[in-house]
């Protein structure tokens, strides 16, 4: 599991999802983020990864 910033441009990709929740209700936010939750597991695919990372972001404070 990655835990170091690993993304290209942070900067980009968090107004980018910024932007994707605009104008949207609060349930159709969590459904996108649900939708997205699920298109990113797909890409990462290794259960152990997806396990740690379920565990480490319980752990993080809120």
């Amino acid at each position: 599991m990655k835990t170091n910033l690993n993304l290209q441009d942070a900067d980009s990709f968090y107004e980018q999802l910024l932007d994707a929740h605009e104008g949207l209700s609060k349930e159709q936010s969590e459904l996108l983020n649900a939708r997205l939750i699920l298109l990113l597991a797909n890409q990462v695919g290794d259960a152990k990864v997806l396990r740690d990372c379920i565990e480490a972001a319980r752990q993080l404070p809120a």
